[in-house]
């Protein structure tokens, strides 16, 4: 079954205090994309974002990103108050996240909520812990450790709470439950309202693609409890750090600094941390793109203290142990993964992508730079088992994009698409075009790119910071004009699916219950037992 999605981060989303959230513009996004025969809602990393604001970076692997709770939906539910958010500054531009009224503002506004909370009959701080999963709860603790500490890093803690003691942090649970509790009830609320926001999606019959980081942040709740796993000293420091060699784009190579997991005592303990982690993921969301597949057949290691990629080896990795562990936890015979595998892949990892079966990802930003033998271009396809994509978060819009490269390699799109040079205007929609109509099973277009939007909403440009992260979607910006132009596209080269009708207020909860069943019974990897 063909199928084609739309790729737009819960951040870029529109609506009221400055970022996009798990509200009514989510559920109205669902709505278009069901509505015009898409199937998939592709998102980036839904975690805690650190300084940077990379949702590659996050505080942990196992909990939600406190901008992306609803506050509207915390004033229905009577924790907080329109009067008390009107005097906040949430940031002015509606098409920009400033993070750093984010970060004061969603700060009181959620504590504000916690206070409100705890005046709840029946609500208890203590039952709220309790009923925190044991990893998120590990992130509560984190963070609640960093807040007395000033917000360092945790390597230059006191060092009994620096090392994990588990004296130590009993102790400092038991003197800081309030702070800890406060961390638990915003999770409380990224669940329960994710929790709303994919069932919405289930009703509709739209699949939800997440993503994570194949790496965790050096300053991370999941580096700090899990030291063992990562290749550390004995004195908080990694031995050596992630990131890729030099190559025609840098000649220094990626020095992108998260430690390097220890996968030979993950192989010890069956990978369960790996086992947990995916397990995670695959209760928020229908499928999962891997990033940086490629570290887990061989991975770049630098020197940690090292200033540039320069003096980095390539380290086998875990290879099939790792999938074939997570194969047999899940009892099934596929699992719901895309690998990204986009960069210098060598024999080995074709040979990785082989073994387990996992869709891999075609560009076609990437296709016209080397000629008639780029693998990227839609007659080199060899494999309907892909995802094309126009553009990914780390490419620019496909306008600016295309209105930037050098004439040479302009001229070539041109005579692959059979154009002349005054056609340049409907480039975008040609190419959103040409990768609909590849043998692709699944196509996803960057929500930019269908509206034709200019390099202001680019998402992220790697290796730079301070722009990034930051462009939201107007409200309205689809129009019923570019409604039907994409209902069009997508029917046109069969793509096309036919989604749930939206329900009745009155009927949403019984339809959700149904949903919920039928999802379990199709998709759930116990439904694939041999």
């Amino acid at each position: 079954m063909k199928k084609a999605g739309l790729l737009l981060p819960v951040f870029s989303l529109p609506g009221k205090y400055g970022i996009g959230s798990l509200g009514k513009e989510a559920m109205d996004f669902i709505d278009l994309l069901a509505d015009t025969g898409n199937k998939i809602w592709q998102v980036l990393p839904m975690g805690p974002t650190g300084f940077g604001d990379s949702p590659y970076q996050a505080f942990s692997a196992f909990a939600g990103n406190p901008y992306f709770v609803n506050l509207e939906k915390l004033t229905e539910e009577g924790l907080l108050t329109e009067e008390f958010l009107a005097d906040l500054d949430f940031g002015e531009d509606p098409g920009r996240v400033d993070y750093g009224k984010q970060y004061v503002s969603r700060n009181l506004a959620l504590r504000e909520a916690y206070r409100n909370f705890k005046k709840l009959e029946g609500s208890s701080v203590s039952e709220l812990l309790k009923e925190t999963p044991e990893e998120t709860l590990e992130y509560c603790r984190f963070m609640a450790i960093k807040q007395a500490e000033q917000g360092e890093h945790w390597n230059r803690w006191p060092e009994k709470l620096r090392d994990h003691d588990k004296a130590a942090v009993e102790a400092f649970t038991g003197e800081h439950e309030d702070e800890i509790g406060f961390h638990a009830f915003v999770q409380m609320e990224f669940r329960k309202q994710w929790q709303e926001v994919h069932d919405y999606a289930r009703v509709r019959g739209i699949e939800i693609l997440g993503d994570i980081p194949i790496y965790c942040a050096a300053d991370s709740s999941d580096v700090w409890a899990h030291r063992e796993l990562f290749q550390y000293d004995k004195d908080g420091d990694p031995t050596g750090v992630a990131g890729v060699p030099p190559d025609a784009f840098s000649a220094t190579g990626q020095l992108w600094g998260n430690p390097l997991y220890d996968w030979q005592q993950h192989a010890v303990t069956g990978f369960q941390w790996w086992i947990d982690r995916i397990g995670y993921c695959f209760d928020l969301y229908d499928a999962l793109r891997v990033d940086h597949f490629r570290g887990f057949e061989a991975y770049y290691s630098i020197p940690y203290g090292d200033e540039t990629a320069e003096n980095g080896k390539w380290v086998k990795g875990p290879g099939m142990a790792l999938f074939r562990a997570l194969y047999e936890h899940f009892g099934t015979k596929k699992l719901p993964i895309v690998a990204e595998d986009l960069g210098v892949i060598t024999d080995e990892v074709r040979e990785l992508m082989e073994e387990t079966g996992f869709p891999g990802m075609k560009v076609l930003q990437f296709a016209w730079d080397a000629g008639a033998g780029n693998t990227y271009l839609p007659h080199n396809f060899t494999t309907t088992n892909c995802i094309c994509y126009t553009g990914t978060h780390d490419n620019d819009t496909l306008r600016h994009w295309f209105e930037t490269i050098p004439d040479w390699e302009r001229n070539y799109i041109y005579q692959y698409t059979s154009r002349s040079g005054n056609d340049w205007y409907a480039m975008p929609e040609l190419l959103i075009k040409r990768a609909m109509g590849t043998i692709a099973d699944t196509v996803i277009i960057p929500a930019a790119d269908y509206l034709g939007l200019e390099g202001e909403a680019r998402i992220n440009q790697p290796g730079t910071s301070g722009a990034n992260w930051q462009w939201r979607m107007q409200e309205g910006a689809f129009t019923e004009h570019e409604k039907q132009v994409m209902a069009e596209i997508v029917g046109v080269y069969g793509r096309y699916q036919k989604a749930n009708p939206k329900p009745e207020p009155a009927e949403e909860k019984e339809a959700e219950t149904e949903a919920e069943v039928e999802t379990e019974a199709q998709a759930s990897p116990e439904a694939e037992k041999e």
